[in-house]
């Protein structure tokens, strides 16, 4: 190599109890470049494989099985199992060399977990060739593996970075928001209409800069399950009724109209009461901001199956469908272009789907552009799970 360091050869546990098949084998993986490990009987061929965690197993299938209760005839498929059962060893190929030939003999191997299956007397190319397609794979997995893991570890890294930082981000902005509201008041002195408008703009700027802070923190809190449920009874009609209410200013400056059905059969359910106020507010958000003109919203409420499912559905613009998955992912969100007249923080439709499915239900979207949106918010019963209520939750629920 041109750093001046070489590759270490690739070890390969080679299990059979009859000598002269061992060296055959040994004398041909060495000449191909591999390392050689060996064992003589099952539990000696298990052990070797969690000592030395070898690049690739070669197992006959009839050998000694000694305590491992099973006949001596499978004693390489069971081998075989437990070395694909433990995840020190679960990715380690494994070829069967045996004089077995039968194909209930090939089923039973590629069931205990073998990767390939050659017979006695075996074809030194085509054990070479299938010994080295093996690896490559083995390679590719153990890589592709080691992406993963990295990649799970800097998203740690920058999700532990950026709670840090909106911790520290919310205090200062805090004291900013009070100082310009104490400028605005006149408390430093008298401001005129211009400098009052700039204040403002201040004023709706940060004020939307806390709003992301708090999604940030929310979202990264429902991830890490470090909150707990406050269930109660919520009877589907009140719900709705009681969501109109608190819209109904927003609805007429807007120029907004509604209209809510709830269905006879719609049941009675148990959920956190704050919680899916928050979900249902989000969902009308969006349809009231991501249009351009007034929209029409339709809420509804019936019974599914052994729950109810609540539908909020709109005549805006709609959205295509190559991002219906893309908008329930963190950060996820659609370039509305000029239909949408409000900031989004891309956190709005994560909070829904991780509260609705840490309660056990399911929210999901059907829409085309052009048509308009429904979103379906499906809910069991009774929680998925009923952990003690916590007053923590309770400010998390109505915070905002």
């Amino acid at each position: 190599m041109a750093d001046g360091t070489t590759s270490k050869p690739e070890v390969i546990l080679v299990a059979d109890d009859i000598p002269a098949n061992v060296e055959l084998l040994l004398d041909q993986l060495s000449s191909l470049g591999y390392e050689t490990i060996t064992a003589v009987d099952g539990p000696s061929a298990v052990a070797a494989a969690f000592e030395h965690n070898p690049d690739l197993c070669i197992l006959d299938v009839s050998m000694p099985a000694g305590d491992m209760n099973v006949d001596d005839r499978t004693t390489g498929f069971e081998v075989c199992r437990r070395i694909k059962r433990d995840p020190r060893t679960a990715r380690i190929p494994v070829i069967f060399v045996t004089a077995l030939n039968e194909t209930t003999d090939r089923v039973r191997g590629i069931e205990a977990g073998g990767d390939d299956f050659l017979t006695k007397p075996h074809n030194r190319l085509v054990l070479g060739a299938r010994v080295r397609s093996l690896l490559k794979l083995k390679a590719a997995t153990d890589a592709l593996e080691s992406s993963l893991r990295k990649l799970r570890e800097l998203e740690k890294v920058r999700d532990d970075l950026m709670k840090m930082i909106v911790h520290d981000l919310k205090t200062p902005l805090t004291s900013v928001l009070a100082t310009l509201e104490m400028l605005a008041t006149g408390d430093f002195g008298a401001v005129n209409n211009a400098q009052k408008a700039a204040i403002g703009d201040a004023e709706v700027q940060s004020e939307e800069l806390l709003a992301l802070i708090d999604d940030i923190l929310e979202v990264a809190r429902i991830e890490e399950a470090n909150i707990s449920l406050s269930p109660a009874l919520i009877a589907p009609g009140a719900l709705l009724a009681e969501l109109l209410h608190e819209w109904q200013h927003r609805f007429q400056q807007e120029g907004t109209t509604v209209s809510a059905s709830v269905a006879d059969d719609a049941p009675v359910f148990s959920a956190d009461r704050g919680l899916m106020k928050r979900v249902f507010s989000n969902l009308i958000q969006n349809a009231v901001t991501h249009s351009s003109s007034p929209v029409h919203i339709e809420l509804s409420a019936k019974r599914a199956g052994q729950g109810v499912i609540f539908t909020v559905a709109d005549n805006g613009p709609g959205i295509p469908e190559e991002y219906h998955d893309l908008i329930f992912r963190k950060f996820g969100q659609v370039d509305m272009g000029r239909s949408a007249r409000t900031r989004s923080s891309g956190l709005g439709l994560t909070f829904c789907k991780l509260v609705v499915e840490r309660h056990g239900g399911r929210i999901w979207l059907r829409s085309t552009e052009g048509e308009g949106s429904s979103f379906f918010v499906e809910m069991p019963l009774e929680p998925a799970e009923r952990p003690t209520p916590s007053s923590a939750m309770a400010a998390f629920a109505n915070a905002r």
